[in-house]
């Protein structure tokens, strides 16, 4: 019997034993923290692990430090799941995995990617606080002139994925044998490099790698800006993030192409159809979540309960969250409130749970 009656229509379950050792390297404003809440999900639901941060971190792994096991709160059982930002050192977060874990990631299209860590960072990084009316065009007109490689939150503002990745975000540009070499360590470590524009067919492949089922990669969006917090790119400006970003577009560009060879090797008719089954799911999780209507995006501001209310990084950037309409079953309500946690929240409520279960061995 499943334990989640609001998905009983998803299909039968897959024959392969599930894959329950993983690394997913949550990279900023990727829609990677869908894909940890994903995780967080999972990991309840099979009793797992998760390396989570110590409270000194706070809920990432004290990024950007270059990740250490020092970073990890102590528990008894070996970790299951590493999915809270970190900046990657493939060999600290080997020592603390088995050799059997399967690694992944996710990139976005630099241009967009870039204009919502403007946004998002702009009152916390020190070169984006420079610009004159936090104007993008502004600072991409001539971004040595803010930009400070050792300045505070400069990971933000320059070659942001190369860095969650562990590579060197000042890497010199025009140096095609060091990005090669970039290159070949990722896809070494990673054996599936999600993209953000195509996050239903990232989830299909990621499903077949796992050995995952359906249900276990359905999925409410989260931490998402308000439409008015976004901004329309120009072709030009478009032009001078990947210029001034070369190594994350090159790290795109090359990631870009090997997942869709990934994608035709599965078959593109069988692909869409898996896409389908994806979002069927997901469109009856949500009437089933929200009262047999799609729910109502609000901002954080908007939510009444705390615990629900999205971090927003200034007042400037709205930040979309949910809230579960009163008249939802009891059952309901604890599955769907998994689906709309904030990370921060989800974070803190799997430590306090696991640590519960030690104490109570």
């Amino acid at each position: 019997m499943k334990q989640y009656p609001i998905l009983d229509s998803t299909p039968a379950s897959n024959p392969k034993p599930k894959h329950t050792n993983i690394v997913f390297l949550k990279t900023h404003k990727t829609a990677s923290t869908t894909i940890q809440n994903m995780l967080f999900r999972f990991a309840e639901r099979n009793n797992l692990t998760v390396a989570l941060p110590t409270q000194s971190c706070g809920h990432q792994f004290c990024y950007p430090l270059s990740f250490s096991t020092k970073f990890v709160y102590p528990q008894k059982k070996p970790p299951n799941i590493i999915t809270s930002h970190m900046r990657f050192n493939r060999y600290a977060v080997q020592s603390l995995m088995p050799d059997n874990t399967i690694y992944f990631t996710i990139l976005r299209e630099p241009a967009s990617m870039f204009e919502s860590l403007f946004s998002y960072y702009g009152n916390h990084s020190e070169a984006f606080r420079r610009v004159p009316q936090g104007s993008l065009k502004a600072f991409l007109a001539n971004p040595l002139k803010y930009y400070r490689p050792q300045g505070k939150n400069a990971m933000y503002v320059h070659n942001t994925l190369t860095f969650d990745l562990g590579g060197n975000k000042d890497w010199p540009r025009g140096d095609v044998a060091s990005a090669k070499a970039f290159v070949a360590k990722v896809e070494k470590v990673f054996s599936l490099v999600m993209i953000s524009e195509y996050f239903d067919e990232s989830l299909v492949l990621l499903r077949h790698l796992l050995s995952w089922d359906l249900e276990d990669i359905v999925y409410i969006k989260l931490n998402m800006r308000t439409e008015q917090s976004k901004k329309s790119l120009s072709s030009d400006v478009s032009e001078k993030i990947y210029a001034w970003n070369s190594m994350d577009a090159y790290l795109y560009e090359y990631f870009n192409a090997s997942f869709w060879v990934k994608l035709s090797e599965l078959g593109l008719d069988s692909v869409a159809k898996e896409v389908d089954l994806i979002r069927q799911a997901q469109q009856k999780l949500m009437k089933s979540c929200f009262g047999g209507q799609l729910p109502l995006q609000r901002s954080a501001s908007e939510i009444k309960r705390k615990e629900l209310r999205p971090w927003e990084p200034s007042k400037k950037v709205g930040i979309v969250g949910y809230e579960l309409p009163s008249n939802i079953g009891k059952k309901a309500k604890e599955l769907c409130l998994k689906y709309i946690m904030p990370e921060v929240t989800y974070t803190t409520r799997l430590l306090y749970n696991q640590l519960l279960q030690q104490r109570q061995k």
